[in-house]
């Protein structure tokens, strides 16, 4: 899930942490669902639950949507969901209740859809576009993703696909990857901790290449995942000490 704080976004809890498919809540439309057909195929089904600016921040995520299709493919391939369902929540209360969202959580993710607060019309466009693509990360990596993946990597994965491709804050000289709870409690650490796994994340894409950063997620995140440091050593090639070392004096002129 993402959060907000201020003008910028923060991200906030892992999207995975959300009820098993049988527990997830129906929603019923209170405006027909909107139908948008994407460049490569797939359908997104928009879904107004009443808010009153439901329908203007459909319409931005309508626009958003091709080019946040693109992206998550172009990480992560095409082999994803077909039909990707968009939800805004009717009120904060709803959010609630529907999604497990707080009054600062922008939007969530389960396997059956992409829920938005109805808060999150205030967003700016570029905050809208982080969230959204990070979001769609998570709806398209959801069903290769173990219930148990490192919090750290589903984040900083679905960050590296969300954030611009603009280099990450330094990292401390003893650095290292954030845990589940500072990735999970609310207050400003839990924002140094996404960037920290953003970071770690841009870091392996920018060393040993995409296509070895999406390995990895499937290696250690994907179901049957081995731990950490066999997964490191297995597809990346290297001991999972070393990677922490060449991070921390990781300097990037640029990302992406």
């Amino acid at each position: 899930m993402l959060v907000l704080s201020g003008p910028q976004v923060v991200p906030a809890g892992p999207a995975l942490a959300a009820p098993a498919p049988d527990a997830v809540p129906r929603v019923a439309p209170a405006l027909p669902p909107r139908t948008v057909d994407l460049s490569d195929g797939r359908t997104a089904h928009l879904i107004d639950l009443g808010a009153a600016d439901g329908g203007a921040l459909l319409d931005r995520i309508a626009a958003e949507l091709p080019a946040a299709s693109d992206a998550v493919t172009g990480f992560w391939g095409p082999q994803w969901p077909r039909s990707v369902t968009v939800v805004v929540a009717g009120s904060g209360e709803q959010f609630a209740v529907l999604a497990g969202g707080g009054a600062d959580v922008a939007a969530t993710t389960t396997a059956q859809r992409i829920t938005f607060s109805p808060a999150a019309a205030v967003m700016t466009d570029h905050d809208l576009r982080i969230v959204l693509r990070h979001e769609l990360f998570h709806y398209a990596a959801r069903p290769q993703t173990a219930a148990d993946a490192p919090v750290w990597l589903t984040e900083g994965v679905a960050d590296y696909v969300g954030r611009p491709p603009t280099p990450p804050p330094p990292v401390p000289a003893e650095g290292s990857v954030p845990t589940a709870a500072e990735l999970g409690t609310a207050g400003p650490q839990r924002s140094a901790a996404y960037d920290r796994a953003w970071s770690f994340a841009t870091y392996l894409a920018d060393t040993y290449g995409e296509p070895a950063l999406r390995e990895l997620y499937l290696a250690a995140g994907g179901h049957g995942h081995r731990d950490a440091a066999a997964a490191v050593r297995d597809s990346l090639g290297v001991e999972w000490s070393d990677v922490l070392t060449g991070w921390r004096q990781w300097r990037p002129d640029g990302a992406r």
